[in-house]
């Protein structure tokens, strides 16, 4: 499978990070320092839910659990990067850790029937009008619409209440592109990727998630220390 890289000058750069005790921060072009998508909304998101489960399970076993879910998406991430990047050639396939191509295999159907224009993979971006910043999975043609394109990863399937956070973070990755590009975007794609095996996929609008989103930001800059 090939995909096509749709080059746009105006996303010729990339900005680097700086992790603090507070967050991530990016060092935008303009000379300013925005707190990246994940940083706002663990910051101003319910956290109680977290709370008692680690409680439940041992603060030990938390930390291994949720290591262990860092380094599942890591893995997801790039081998679905090295697939559109056309890296990942039938051998490195029949090379990888089973577990690895069980993930790997719940996404590659929904990139070959749906993605053809590839726009941002990977892809640093920023917004003066919401302050904010961050690194987008993908952003692609999806059914023939420009498309932000999400990738995670989980034990079990996701119920839609629990992960709105995911949709208002691709709302902002959305909103950041068009900032920069003058290209709207209108959809939202969530691809997730279970360890028993059954893929999740969540199609849904931006607008459905923008004005929770300013609410957020707004949350999080009231807060902030100055």
């Amino acid at each position: 499978m090939t995909f096509n890289f749709v080059k746009l000058p105006e996303l010729d750069f990339d900005l680097n990070a700086e992790n603090t005790d507070k967050g991530r921060y990016y060092n935008a072009p303009n000379g300013q320092k925005y707190p990246s998508v994940t940083t706002v909304l663990s910051a101003v998101t319910d956290k109680s839910f977290l709370i008692k489960w680690q409680e439940r399970v041992g603060e030990k076993e938390a930390k291994k659990i949720t290591q262990k879910a860092a380094n599942r998406g890591t893995k997801l991430h790039k081998l679905s990067e090295d697939y559109l990047l056309g890296n990942l050639t039938d051998f490195k396939m029949k090379t990888l850790m089973p577990f690895d191509k069980m993930l790997f295999n719940q996404v590659r159907p929904n990139l070959d029937k749906f993605v053809t224009d590839v726009y941002c993979l990977e892809q640093a971006l920023y917004s003066t009008q919401l302050k904010l910043a961050g690194r987008v999975d993908l952003i692609a043609r999806w059914k023939d619409k420009i498309t932000v394109v999400d990738f995670k990863t989980s034990i079990k399937e996701k119920k839609e209440e629990w992960i709105e956070h995911y949709f208002i973070q691709c709302s902002a990755y959305a909103t950041m592109f068009t900032e920069i590009t003058s290209l709207p975007i209108e959809d939202i794609v969530l691809v997730i990727a279970t360890e028993e095996q059954l893929p999740q996929l969540f199609e849904r609008k931006v607008y459905n998630y923008t004005e929770k989103l300013h609410k957020y930001i707004n949350t999080y800059h009231q807060a902030a220390p100055n």
